[in-house]
């Protein structure tokens, strides 16, 4: 077994695991930084490291086009390539293909498409994601799917669900056996709960090592992101770890921990700390903004990250205005130490006993603000 629960909240479904994979073991729940092409954007290793992150994200969309097959070859793959020696997981660029390319055409085979980049055309089967996800090295493989927009007809969703299923059983297919790389499921469905239930029971049929929420955060109300994802957990094995795909604000992963959910991942720490908005126990706050012209306080009191230990609000907001690349380096890595240390500290308190009130006591101090 490649995930261990051990230990679960009386007052809910969170619970406390370990995910063992090639490059090391992760303890869950985890926030996994996003690492699109082969970078958490403007953030060193060191400093990502030293942050607490255990493991990061790769797409295998954006690394296929940039560098490409031959460029990783030659370097060994992901982990050689960018000198990271944790894990890593990479998407398979199927949200990617959605949201950013133009002329794609989906179809039993897989996915063709136009490059954002220089709009020369390719073809993605299945079997290609998983082979070049071999290459990579990738600790977790997640397999070819269609996102489909919310809303979307139910008609349109159920011809999807099949095309997603049947490449997720392609992919197992092809993924040799004895590999260390984990092969995770990704549960589709819309909005439609009879559909995410049908979905959820083909692919545990097919006995992955684990399996993510996806289609979520896709520009559906929180409250029907909330009810979905919650509703699918319940359908997933309690022995696999679960995954819920691009969900990011801090309240929306500390109830997704209360309803089950494992690993989280999200763009939002680094890119909008690009734009100068910081995460705190107490609220975001703009850090650009002219009430912090003469504040010599650090972003957040007792945040261990450098920023925080260095630096005042003062600086970073100087920085911002004087369009020094410093600034929202500092912000990014406070946001990336804030959501890596939140999701650790959740799983302190459901080690301890005490997650419902960790989480009582987190979100109404940042109503406080």
């Amino acid at each position: 077994m490649s995930f261990k629960v051990l230990h679960k909240d009386t007052g809910s479904k969170a619970r406390a695991g370990v995910l063992k994979t090639a490059h090391g073991e992760i303890q869950t729940p985890v926030f996994m930084p996003v690492g699109t092409q082969a970078t958490v954007k403007t953030l060193t290793n060191e400093e990502l490291i030293q942050a607490g992150a255990q493991i990061i994200l790769g797409n295998t969309y954006h690394l296929y086009l940039r560098p490409g097959e031959e460029v990783m070859k030659n370097a060994g793959g992901l982990h050689k390539f960018m000198n990271w020696h944790k894990p890593i997981l990479t998407d398979s660029g199927g949200f990617q293909i959605f949201s950013l390319t133009v002329n794609k055409k989906i179809t039993p085979e897989g996915f063709e498409f136009q490059s954002h980049i220089d709009g020369s055309r390719h073809f993605l089967s299945p079997e290609k994601v998983v082979e070049y996800q071999l290459l990579l090295g990738s600790d977790i493989i997640m397999p070819l799917d269609e996102c489909v927009p919310y809303p979307s007809a139910r008609d349109y969703v159920e011809q999807s669900l099949k095309i997603t299923h049947d490449w997720a059983l392609r992919s197992k297919k092809s993924l040799p056996k004895d590999v260390p790389n984990l092969l995770f499921g990704i549960v589709q469905g819309s909005s439609y709960k009879d559909l995410r239930k049908i979905s959820a029971e083909e692919l545990c049929a097919m006995g992955l090592n684990g399996y993510a929420i996806g289609g979520i955060a896709v520009g559906e109300p929180s409250d029907v992101l909330r009810e979905i994802s919650a509703y699918t957990a319940g359908l997933l094995p309690e022995e696999k770890p679960k995954y819920l795909m691009g969900v990011g604000m801090p309240e929306d992963m500390l109830n997704a921990i209360e309803d089950g959910i494992d690993m989280f991942d999200c763009v939002v720490p680094t890119r909008n700390g690009r734009n100068g908005q910081a995460f705190t126990g107490k609220g975001e706050i703009q850090v650009r903004n002219g009430s912090f012209k003469n504040d010599l306080r650090p972003i957040e009191e007792n945040c261990p990250c450098y920023a925080c230990r260095n630096h005042s609000r003062a600086y970073i907001r100087h920085l911002f205005n004087t369009n020094e690349i410093l600034g929202l380096r500092l912000v990014s890595l406070h946001n990336i130490t804030f959501y890596v240390k939140l999701i650790a500290s959740a799983r302190e308190a459901i080690l301890c006993g005490n997650y419902s009130k960790f989480k009582k006591d987190f979100i109404s101090n940042r109503e406080k603000i």
